[in-house]
């Protein structure tokens, strides 16, 4: 799948002409702090919901897809969005695998989880160990 647009990022022209993407939600993690960034991503989950089922499907995304700037992308390219989010199988994305889908399309909010991760189990680790040889 295409990288598109998605809610937190830009595109923007490179040096050869060529359309870039660039992940803005690290800076808005940086600026709003772990809760203002998801309630950010809970207000753009409301803005794509079916108001009625209160998911995001096919028709509510295809019906917002000019707010996010997703106007050009074919009907299979928002499908394959709601594929990639879509955990439970039911075709349609719940405001915890919209918020979850959003981290996964910033690499570089996933590197940082991963290694505050790594640093918890670490420590996690340390500890167990420190308590059973004493």
């Amino acid at each position: 799948m295409q990288n598109p647009k998605v809610m937190g990022s830009e595109t923007r022209m490179n040096v050869c002409g060529e359309e870039e993407f660039e992940d803005m939600l690290p800076k808005m993690a940086e600026k709003l702090g772990g809760e203002g960034l998801i309630k950010e991503l809970c207000n753009g989950f409301n803005l794509l919901k079916d108001k009625d089922k209160d998911v995001i499907t096919f028709e509510s995304l295809k019906c917002s897809s000019s707010l996010l700037g997703l106007q050009d992308l074919r009907d299979d390219e928002l499908m394959n969005m709601l594929k990639e989010g879509d955990y439970d199988g039911d075709g349609a994305l719940n405001q915890m695998e919209f918020c979850v889908l959003m981290f996964r399309l910033s690499p570089e909010l996933m590197m940082e989880s991963e290694a505050l991760l790594d640093h918890a189990l670490k420590q996690e680790f340390e500890y167990e160990f420190e308590s059973n040889v004493n």
